[in-house]
């Protein structure tokens, strides 16, 4: 079963998360992207996607030309669990 991180997990996991925000309602992580232009925001998106259906956990997101806003709350808990931080994690990793 997974279950929600606790207020202090949760701090702990932003503090290693640059640029993540928690959101309270609802309740996830969310980050925004800036990109060269819209080829390239796709291309990023594209590689998340991939990482993303290998972890088994999907992010909400948009994307308007060259932005991406990525938002992650794990559903079947109800709120930010360690699958929404490995997923983060994941990201920083591919955009860096």
């Amino acid at each position: 079963m997974i279950t929600p991180l606790s207020p202090e997990d949760r701090a702990a996991a932003l503090a290693a998360l640059p640029g993540w925000r928690l959101l309270a309602d609802p309740d996830a992580l969310e980050k925004s992207f800036g990109f060269k232009d819209f080829s390239a925001a796709f291309a990023f998106m594209t590689r998340v996607a991939l990482a993303a259906e290998k972890q088994d956990h999907h992010p909400d997101w948009s994307n308007v030309y060259n932005r991406v806003s990525i938002r992650l709350s794990t559903h079947e808990c109800g709120g930010v669990s360690m699958r929404d931080v490995e997923l983060a994690h994941t990201i920083d990793t591919i955009v860096s």
